[in-house]
């Protein structure tokens, strides 16, 4: 490392990740303005990538406890949709490699959609197995949302090629299912099978809604999904209701 390399030569050396400590402390010296530029955005970097292992590793105690344990096939399970006045609940259950390594994985509510986007396909391209359950606003209607998100949930489970040891499920109790579980209040955001499925759940549910945006595109699908945002409440007062919309959900059953 000398001052004969230019600060473009540098920038490309460290955008590598491949300098030594005394190499680093050579470049702390260099006074030239771009060098330390490009240092301090290598530092900034390495600092942002060591805080997503820690959280990584902080978010996998839950699967590691169950696999001291000999529980080999762990289940991550959560749902998206409860809160909106128009389209279905989705579940998702999925099983991750043991190995596997995801620095950045949160609760999908956390992430930008690109992000989740990212993390979606990378998901469904390495995740042991993963499955969805579906269930559909009238069925919603029938039988309450909390019945309808258990059983989204339980439909998501069974689709899955192995059959489970454990499950870890956010904040719903599936104890009556005959393997063992966990229900843990925020457990996207504290595992990352749970946040696995959050994505999972979050991205599905998200091309459904785009996709009846399609067919109803007056009342914006494809950016509320659903929610009663004001202008969705506007539509429906000037449109009326869809075949898709919970007539059990206020402000519609009123």
């Amino acid at each position: 490392m000398t001052k004969q390399q230019s600060v473009k030569e540098i920038t490309q050396l460290l955008l590598t990740d491949t300098l030594s400590e005394e190499q680093l402390q050579l470049l702390h010296m260099d006074e030239r303005k771009g060098v330390q530029t490009a240092l301090k955005k290598y530092l900034n970097r390495k600092e942002k990538a060591q805080q997503l292992e820690t959280q990584f590793y902080r978010m996998l105690q839950y699967e590691q406890k169950a696999y001291q344990q000999g529980k080999n096939i762990v289940v991550g399970v959560d749902e998206v949709g409860r809160g909106p006045l128009a389209g279905p609940v989705v579940a998702a259950a999925v099983v991750l490699d043991k190995d596997v390594y995801l620095p950045g994985i949160n609760d999908s509510k956390q992430m930008s959609r690109a992000k989740r986007e990212s993390f979606y396909e990378q998901l469904t391209t390495s995740a042991v197995t993963y499955s969805f359950g579906i269930v559909d606003n009238q069925m919603i209607d029938q039988i309450n949302i909390y019945q309808a998100t258990i059983r989204a949930m339980k439909q998501a489970v069974a689709g899955l090629t192995h059959q489970p040891d454990h499950l870890l499920v956010d904040a719903v109790d599936l104890s009556d299912l005959p393997y063992s579980s966990e229900a843990i209040i925020k457990g996207d955001q504290k595992s990352i099978s749970i946040a696995a499925a959050s994505i999972l759940a979050k991205v599905k549910r998200d091309n459904m809604m785009a996709e009846l945006h399609q067919i109803y595109p007056q009342y914006g699908f494809d950016q509320n999904q659903g929610y009663g945002t004001k202008t969705h409440l506007a539509a429906i007062t000037k449109y009326g209701i869809t075949p898709y919309h919970r007539q059990s959900f206020a402000p519609i059953k009123s």
